[in-house]
């Protein structure tokens, strides 16, 4: 019988999830080895910061769990909320601000690469080893097989994390070939799914490309969302947007959505403002202050709509887009599906393979962006580890 050390942990994965358990494990004790098969970790974290690095938001955690769609993740995050992740980053040396919109980030002096830098050097300090360039093969009870290069190893574990992330962005590592794995082990994943994606419209609305739509409401469903909307070269894009995919995944496209462009005016209000002259165009810029690329929505309807008030009226509160598909999964932000929960008991263990636990986004879980993505994650590495030093 092999005599494997009884902190003999192994993580894959150099993600937010695998740092965390590796940084929270050591900090107790443990030994902690992680396995990467990247060159670098953390490539997709540092890939999200290109666009803004907001690591968590401020909101009270009561509205802040509701974020996510599922009540485990909700739980695991009250474990390790938003406060715990500025204090993490305080203790890395790392300060940070609240933007206008509760994001919090980094202070201007820390680019990501300097935080990811920073964490790096407290696990070295911890003792955590990293071994880039190795891919995960399998696992069996007590061994993991791992490809380095083109030689094939093994290493035994008395635990083993498995944090590999979701599907979208490849070229940042997270390519899911392990749904394949996992599967071929009858354990249950939730097919994955675009999130966090912009959706495919009608060709009439590409014309409006590079054109933003600011301070509107969208909706589908009974389900809304007021921010930004951005028209692309095949659809629209923006936080709303993202918002409402866990609505419409559900259901078999085409289907409609639609934009309130005027969220503070009632119907009644735009139409007594529309019935003082027959002059539309001014009246929709000058006293409905619409932008240019409001207007410009508003000329793709067909003469019969733009030039009755009273159906106008109902287009500026109500402004059918037909969306026609979500965008694929390799370009969207994060993914929904993964290791089913069903198939982990409360401590992300994996049912039917003890001291095999899952970390980040490779789980069943969802959540818009904003901060909530890289909590959970943070939040799941975290919970798995205290599971791991407490069991």
């Amino acid at each position: 019988m092999k005599q494997i050390p009884d902190n003999q942990i192994i993580i894959i994965g150099a993600g937010p999830a695998g740092l965390m358990a590796a940084q929270t494990l050591a900090e107790k004790g443990c030994k902690v080895q992680i396995f990467e098969q990247n060159k670098a970790a953390a490539r997709k974290f540092l890939v999200a910061g290109h666009g803004g690095f907001n690591l968590t938001h401020s909101e009270e955690l009561e509205t802040f769990i509701q974020k996510y769609d599922a009540p485990e993740i909700q739980n695991i995050v009250k474990s390790f909320d938003n406060k715990s992740v500025v204090n993490w980053l305080s203790d890395l040396s790392i300060t940070t601000y609240t933007g206008s919109s509760g994001k919090i980030f980094p202070t201007k002096n820390f680019k990501p690469i300097q935080v990811l830098k920073a964490w790096l050097d407290r696990l070295e300090q911890l003792g955590v080893t990293i071994h880039y360039e190795h891919t995960f093969i399998d696992f069996t009870d007590d061994e993991v097989t791992l490809r380095n290069r083109e030689k094939e190893i093994t290493v035994q574990y008395s635990k083993l994390i498995l944090a590999m992330g979701g599907g979208s962005w490849k070229k940042t590592g997270s390519d899911a070939k392990w749904v394949n794995i996992l599967r071929s082990k009858n354990i249950t994943i939730t097919p994955l799914a675009s999130a966090n994606s912009g959706y495919n419209t009608d060709s009439r609305f590409h014309q409006l490309q590079g054109q933003y739509l600011k301070n509107i409401k969208i909706s589908f469903d009974g389900n809304d969302k007021i921010g930004e909307v951005v028209f692309t070269k095949y659809g629209i894009e923006g936080s709303p947007v993202y918002y409402l995919n866990r609505f419409t995944r559900p259901h078999h496209f085409p289907l409609t959505l639609e934009i309130d462009l005027k969220p503070r005016l009632t119907e009644a209000e735009i139409s007594e403002q529309l019935s003082k002259t027959d002059k539309i165009s001014p009246i929709l810029k000058r006293q409905l202050k619409l932008s240019t690329t409001a207007i410009n929505l508003l000329k793709t309807l067909d003469k019969e709509n733009y030039t009755n008030k009273e159906k106008l009226s109902v287009m500026i509160k109500r402004f059918p887009i037909e969306v026609l598909s979500l965008r694929p999964i390799d370009e969207v932000i994060s993914t929904a599906g993964g290791v089913a929960f069903s198939a982990l008991n409360s401590k992300l263990e994996l049912k039917d393979y003890p001291n095999v636990f899952c970390a980040g986004e490779m789980i069943d879980w969802e959540a818009p962006t904003g901060g909530y993505l890289l909590q959970a994650c943070f939040s799941t590495g975290f919970w798995v580890a205290n599971e791991i030093v407490n069991s």
